[in-house]
């Protein structure tokens, strides 16, 4: 009897063909980076070779400016596709989870949200830190306090004394802008000790999420970011 053979792995993308990729993304939708990421790479070898002339030795240092306009080129297009990313997912539904899925450590997110308003589609999604507990509302309305209020109060019930912090994603005064969403959430000091946030997480799980009425042809979870690129 042949042994049934297991699937090959899947192979890792090149490197170039994950730049590639990000440049294509990038390029469709910020036409400017066509002529911003040639600007900065010869930016930098002009500047060296200024440098250069005033130590006396301009193919020396044009030569050591060239892997440096590089990675300055690099930072740029990584810079802007992160941003027209932010862009796409902007005003999405899910989107804040897709974004807080880009923090890898010291958070667990739920994937589904905790709290809706299925005729504002606003939207709950609860993470568990050193920081306690973070409620986060993607605000299409002001219903989304509601929203934010009732599951602090839910989650009063089982945590009592866990710290819980509310975050309203959204354009409006007092809300978080999707693209500081990460900053916002890392900038939370830790209150809490590992062997807690473990305890709490247990505690949690019994609230479970709430179940999400989907439009049709709407999946709000198919909007995630592209981590790898993001990197």
């Amino acid at each position: 009897m042949s042994r049934s053979s297991s699937p090959a792995p899947e192979k890792k993308p090149r490197w170039y063909k994950l730049i590639w990729q990000a440049f294509t993304f990038t390029r469709d939708r910020y036409r400017p980076i066509l002529w911003q990421l040639p600007a900065v790479f010869f930016g930098v070898l002009v500047l060296g070779y200024v440098i250069g002339l005033l130590v006396n030795h301009p193919v020396y240092v044009v030569i050591i400016a060239i892997p440096i306009g590089a990675l300055a080129a690099m930072y740029t297009l990584t810079n802007r596709f992160t941003k027209v990313q932010y862009k796409d997912l902007d005003g999405e539904v899910g989107a804040s989870q897709a974004v807080l899925g880009t923090i890898k450590r010291g958070w667990t997110f739920t994937e589904q949200p905790v709290a809706f308003d299925a005729k504002s589609q606003d939207i709950v999604f609860r993470g568990v830190g050193r920081p306690g507990v973070i409620l986060v509302g993607e605000a299409k309305s002001p219903k989304v306090k509601r929203l934010l209020s009732d599951e602090k109060k839910r989650l009063n019930r089982v945590a009592k004394d866990v710290p819980v912090t509310t975050i309203e994603v959204g354009d409006r005064e007092g809300q978080v802008p999707l693209a500081k969403l990460t900053t916002a959430v890392r900038k939370l000091k830790p209150k809490l000790t590992k062997a807690e946030v473990g305890e709490v997480e247990k505690r949690l799980s019994a609230l479970g999420a709430a179940k999400l009425p989907i439009p049709k042809g709407v999946d709000p979870m198919r909007a995630r970011m592209n981590h790898r690129n993001a990197r």
